[in-house]
């Protein structure tokens, strides 16, 4: 069997569900389709405290094949308002720094194959949040301190010299971003996945374009076959396992 490069994609439910309704990841796995395979380790609910605990077991050292590219999203969770009982996702803003600059230590030192990319805490649309008040009265979750979340996780990537995707900020440059970005307030719809699947294609064209940017990586199983569709004159066959589907569909992504 041949061996294909690995995108994994590590990070809580933003990650887990990303395939729903046309999302990012199902994006990613189509345009990519034939030349990567897409990995999901997405845990829904999950903080970085959490990931931080497995991200050893996920990307050890010594494993024989490394991912190619990993992309990494936590934060949405920390950012929770804290429960009296200390249970629950949230994580101080300290801790999730230094949450978040081990992880990237980790991928960034184990191993010289795997490129990084960051996405940093998406605003949230509060009044579509259902449940976010809390019995005395305070939004469980806030827009604001997603800004903040995000930009510890941006400024931590700029630190370590890691390629990050300003997410709080790229949703909201569209003006509706409100009405169309998200299904419950917090995980993105398809108008959402499609800014994200921008973002993050942007990134590697303007990275690695001739090593990962899908339209410049190989195809497996990509030579002439005379069992491809045979052409109208008659006499050749056409090659149809580097175009886009649709075809007619604009993928200057």
């Amino acid at each position: 069997m041949t061996t294909r490069p690995q995108f994994v994609l590590f990070g809580s439910s933003i990650v887990q569900y990303n395939h729903y309704g046309e999302g990012w990841g199902a994006t990613l796995a189509h345009l990519y389709a034939r030349k990567v395979d897409i990995v999901l380790r997405g845990y829904a609910s999950w903080n970085s405290r959490r990931a931080l605990q497995v991200v050893d077991n996920l990307f050890p050292k010594n494993a024989t094949k490394q991912p190619a590219l990993v992309i990494v999203y936590f934060g949405g969770n920390d950012s929770h308002l804290p429960h009296s009982s200390g249970l629950g996702p949230h994580v101080p803003i300290e801790e999730y720094i230094q949450n978040m600059r081990n992880i990237a230590i980790h991928l960034k030192t184990h191993s010289q194959e795997s490129r990084l990319i960051f996405l940093s805490t998406p605003p949230i649309n509060e009044e579509q949040i259902i449940g976010n008040i809390d019995e005395f009265g305070r939004a469980k979750r806030t827009n604001e301190t997603r800004r903040i979340y995000s930009e510890a996780c941006l400024k931590i990537c700029n630190d370590l010299n890691i390629k990050a995707i300003d997410l709080w900020t790229a949703i909201q440059k569209r003006e509706d971003w409100k009405d169309v970005c998200f299904i419950d307030g917090v995980h993105f719809s398809a108008e959402g996945s499609k800014i994200v699947s921008k973002e993050i294609l942007r990134v590697i064209k303007e990275e690695w374009e001739t090593t990962l940017y899908w339209k410049k990586m190989p195809v497996e199983f990509g030579e002439d076959s005379p069992y491809d569709p045979v052409h109208p004159n008659g006499m050749t066959t056409i090659n149809v396992s580097n175009v886009p589907f649709p075809a007619d569909e604009d993928w200057e992504w």
